[in-house]
């Protein structure tokens, strides 16, 4: 296994690496500066509080292509009577306080330590990071979080204290973004971002694409 140094920031190759499952690298730091490093090279942090950090690169890779979404009858009902509102930015660490706080299917704890929300507060602090809040009567019932790197958006989490909340949100933040935005990583699957029309590609495609969008900024 391949282990970082915490003096220097560099990772493998992901490539050329194949790490078992897609697990690329352990140990480090979660700097914004290697945080930032590694989602450009296709790679991001996922483990348990408590234990080393993990770094990965799965294959085949979770995405959406923003042109290809699934908008159901029922969901477009429900945006049609304007049930929620959106904003983006408005409130980024009520977004990840309340990511880190939902409770999900079939997990008892939460991968999204408090050093990882704080890594990821200073990400957006530099306007790397970027929140979007759905808004039901005043109150923030639902959002998601991720990295935008040029015209692809890294989906990092998402929270709904009520039915639909994060699928309204998610598919507004697409149909805004259609035209400029090439790629949404969705990084591992989902049955809720199946559903949206995310897929699974390869990850030399995956890498493809984000190694093309990186020269164009």
């Amino acid at each position: 296994m391949f282990r970082l140094d915490e003096n220097e920031i560099s990772f493998p190759d992901p490539e050329v690496y194949d790490g078992h499952e897609g697990l690329i690298a352990i140990g480090g730091d979660l700097s914004i500066e290697r945080v930032w490093f590694a989602y450009q090279l296709g790679i991001f942090p996922w483990f348990n509080p408590g234990e080393e950090i993990l770094w990965w690169c799965p294959d085949p890779r979770f995405v959406l292509f923003p042109h290809e979404i699934k908008i159901s009858k029922s969901m477009r009902k429900i945006l049609s009577r304007n049930v929620f509102t959106f904003s983006e930015n408005r409130n980024f660490r009520e977004v990840i306080r309340n990511c880190q706080q939902a409770s999900r299917k079939g997990q008892t704890g939460t991968w999204l330590s408090d050093e990882m929300m704080e890594s990821f507060i200073k990400l957006h602090e530099y306007g790397l990071a970027k929140s979007i809040e759905v808004w039901q009567n005043d109150e923030l019932v639902g959002g998601f979080y991720g990295l935008q790197i040029g015209n692809v958006f890294c989906g990092e989490s998402m929270f709904a204290k009520v039915s639909n909340a994060s699928k309204a949100g998610f598919i507004h933040f697409v149909e805004s973004n259609k035209d400029k935005l090439d790629l949404i990583d969705c990084q591992s699957h989902t049955d809720h971002l199946e559903s949206l029309g995310a897929v699974m590609i390869p990850k030399k495609e995956f890498l493809k694409i984000l190694h093309k969008n990186n020269e164009r900024r």
